[in-house]
């Protein structure tokens, strides 16, 4: 029964873990992407340069490394969690960790994949940087929950002594 517990709790970052590998195969690299998204930015900005759209083009991928560990961040915390309602800060730096962790991996891996560049530490530090603002936003979301239930529990006690 402990497997199946651990398993439903991190089959989601397995997976989004596995989607993230997929992306960093020779299918997902700058010559293919820009054979779909370099039209449609053109369709879209009809009027803008090459240079341009090739700038526009590594921002969206940039974007893409962000919001993947961004997501996997997310998800490695609801791992590791477990379903506890309590919060530690410990839990969002090993979620951080270990996002640091894998998006190295990823980049030791796409250094063997042709058509894929080789080692880069900015985009390590991009998909961290994505992870860590995922925890950030996370600890504002749950301090903000903390707030707004103590602000409900001053309003019942207000509304009891007014009685």
């Amino acid at each position: 029964m402990n497997r199946v517990r651990w398993l439903a709790r991190w089959w989601p970052a397995l997976v989004w873990a596995v989607a993230i590998f997929s992306f960093s195969t020779g299918a997902f690299s700058a010559g293919n992407t820009s054979r779909i998204i370099i039209p449609v930015l053109h369709w879209i900005f009809p009027h803008a340069s090459h240079a341009a759209l090739l700038a526009m083009h590594h921002f969206i991928r940039k974007c893409g490394h962000f919001t993947e560990y961004f997501i996997l961040s997310l998800l490695i915390l609801r791992g590791i969690r477990a379903g506890r309602r309590e919060t530690h800060l410990a839990w969002a730096f090993a979620a951080i960790a270990l996002v640091a962790g894998y998006a190295a991996v990823d980049e030791f891996h796409q250094s063997f994949v042709p058509g894929r560049g080789g080692l880069e530490f900015s985009d390590v530090l991009l998909d961290t940087i994505g992870g860590a603002a995922a925890q950030a936003i996370a600890a504002l979301l749950v301090l903000w929950g903390h707030v707004r239930q103590k602000q409900r529990q001053e309003k019942t006690v207000a509304s009891s002594a007014q009685k």
